[in-house]
């Protein structure tokens, strides 16, 4: 079921969207839930309310790591200064025309 990392548990996306259409199909409460998994209420309501929010919940695999093990490449660092440098010449150019 779920993953123990320290003294935590991680659980998968499905688990979670399973739990979430459980609660919003078939209407049964965060408490009755909690017992069935045997997951604390806490991690079933922000489940429900990410999902309120974003339409679904973020997958573990994805969240929170880049390509680059969390490090930026010099040539996005580029990248990025030059969009910035454009954006701030646009709203330079816009304070000017008012």
């Amino acid at each position: 079921m779920a993953e123990k990392v320290n003294k935590t548990y991680r659980y998968s996306y499905e688990e979670k969207m399973n739990i979430v259409n459980e609660y919003h199909n078939i209407g049964e409460s965060t408490y009755s839930l909690a017992r069935k998994y045997n997951i604390p209420r806490s991690s079933i309501k922000n489940w429900i309310e990410k999902f309120r929010k974003e339409g679904y919940i973020e997958r573990e695999e994805t969240r929170g790591k880049s390509k680059t093990g969390g490090r930026i490449s010099l040539e996005d660092y580029k990248e990025r200064y030059e969009i910035l440098k454009k954006y701030q010449a646009f709203l330079k150019a816009r304070r000017e025309k008012k």
